[in-house]
């Protein structure tokens, strides 16, 4: 069972800017999914694929920026246990994010 962690901190403007970015997406993928029902043309629907997946990478990005700001830096000023963990899925979370 996945333990439910919490931030340590989140920026207010970047946890707006997320929200707004993640109801754009929500709309999105919904007219996405309204193109492919209705049959239209591929080259418009790879089109609209591909806002989705930068915007998804504008929201990835602000919690990365996060994640290192406040929750590794505080595992790194907390112990050398706590800072190896985090480096390790730091890492974990870039090749994550690169694929």
């Amino acid at each position: 069972m996945t333990r439910k962690r919490k931030a340590i901190a989140v920026e207010p403007g970047a946890k707006a800017r997320n929200l707004k970015r993640l109801r754009r997406v929500e709309g999105q993928v919904r007219g996405i999914q309204k193109m492919v029902e209705e049959g239209r043309y591929c080259a418009d629907i790879l089109v609209q694929v591909s806002a989705v997946q930068a915007a998804l990478q504008s929201v990835s990005r602000e919690l990365m920026r996060n994640h290192l700001r406040h929750c590794a830096t505080e595992a790194v000023h907390k112990s050398q246990q706590d800072a190896n963990l985090v480096f390790d899925e730091v890492v974990d979370l870039i090749y994550k994010h690169q694929r």
